[in-house]
């Protein structure tokens, strides 16, 4: 190319200049494309295609394509062209915006890659693996294409660095869910949840946006020591709400109050005279408590525990000792249960009863018959 040629190319062409081209031929690594006003056509290098790694142009653009490309290079018959730079240019003035107003905006997982996963916003933007969910994730392979809602945490257009969250969108949206379902939550409401952890203390149960806690004495009408003996995560509950602490967000729940109580029904479970098994819970100075059942303890009274007299129920029973009971009364209204054990055991100082056999009383004679009888043999002779 002559000088003069070169000059009045250089003239209306130049390095940084913006110019719109169409791509007439995509090779595996490069795109020829003709660009309007101009003695010649441009390469754009498939490093420049694109702010991702892509392994072929083609993977980025199709003849016929128009692309909106920056002059890097002027070269003697062509132009070295990028349209990386161009989407970078006008991404960031966007991404400086976002970035500063906190919007949350979708985009799409163009690539996982080791530490975390690559997304195309006209630049480079990354998500290390600890922004990616507010939850730990061995593999992010299935996140690949996938479009989600992020925000940007950090952000340097002198590095060309951009660091996006998808976790601070999540707990952004938990934290707003939170406040929304713990200020119409009131105490006494029987709502539906799922058990969220289990803890030696109780559980916790999601609400739908927030836990609360059922203390292990709130589980069960019984007592339990181990609270994965009844529950298991994941299970679907029915909790009381019994109290409601706003300023520190915590929810007092119990499931207990939603069950039965054990006395419902217990006039069939301990009709009066059946007989039943149960473990002495405590002793006192006048009878002793006896479990029958889950939750229901009946009274033995001390006259009720031994034939012998006793002082004190600790001369005949220990506490955790199974015993057998019969029932004397039971009154499920007022939550009463009166039992007996001395008929259910021996009594070693009952005398043997003996049953005496009466004469016949209508034998044909009498006594009087039978002497009046020798009496008249005698004044015969």
């Amino acid at each position: 190319m002559s000088e003069e040629m070169n000059l009045s190319v250089n003239e209306g062409f130049q390095e940084g200049d913006i110019v719109k081209g169409v791509a007439e031929q995509v090779d595996e690594k490069s795109v020829t494309v003709t660009i309007e006003g101009a003695p010649f056509d441009g390469i754009v290098p498939i490093s420049e295609l694109s702010s991702l790694h892509i392994e072929k142009a083609s993977d980025a653009v199709s003849v016929g394509d128009t692309l909106e490309l920056m002059i890097t290079k002027v070269e003697e018959e062509n132009f070295v062209l990028s349209k990386r730079k161009v989407d970078a240019l006008k991404a960031w003035d966007d991404l400086i915006q976002k970035y500063e107003s906190g919007e949350v905006f979708e985009a799409e997982v163009k690539d996982v890659v080791k530490g975390g996963l690559v997304v195309d916003l006209g630049v480079r933007g990354f998500v290390p693996a600890s922004l990616v969910e507010d939850y730990f994730v061995e593999d992010f392979e299935d996140y690949k294409g996938k479009t989600m809602s992020f925000k940007i945490t950090e952000l340097d257009k002198e590095k060309g660095r951009l660091i996006l969250s998808h976790r601070a969108v999540v707990e952004e949206e938990k934290a707003s869910k939170k406040q929304e379902v713990i200020h119409n939550i009131k105490e006494g409401d029987v709502l539906d949840g799922k058990v969220q952890r289990l803890a030696s203390f109780g559980a916790f149960v999601d609400l739908g946006g927030i836990d609360g806690l059922v203390h292990i004495s709130q589980v069960a009408h019984e007592h339990i020591d181990d609270v994965s003996t009844v529950l298991s995560e994941g299970q679907e509950v029915k909790v009381k709400v019994l109290s409601v602490d706003h300023d520190n967000e915590r929810i007092a729940l119990s499931i207990k109050e939603t069950l039965p109580g054990p006395w419902a029904g217990v006039e069939e479970k301990a009709a009066k005279g059946s007989i039943l098994t149960g473990k002495v819970k405590r002793l006192v100075s006048f009878g002793a408590f006896v479990e029958v059942f889950p939750g229901i303890e009946g009274l033995v009274h001390i006259s009720q525990i031994s034939h012998k007299h006793i002082n004190t129920p600790h001369e005949a029973l220990k506490e955790g000792q199974e015993v057998q009971v019969k029932v004397l009364d039971v009154n499920e209204a007022e939550r009463r249960l009166s039992l007996n054990i001395k008929d259910l055991i021996e009594n070693p100082d009952k005398e043997e009863e003996f049953d005496y056999e009466l004469p016949e009383e209508n034998t044909g004679f009498s006594f009087s018959d039978v002497i009046g009888d020798q009496l008249k043999k005698f004044t015969e002779k």
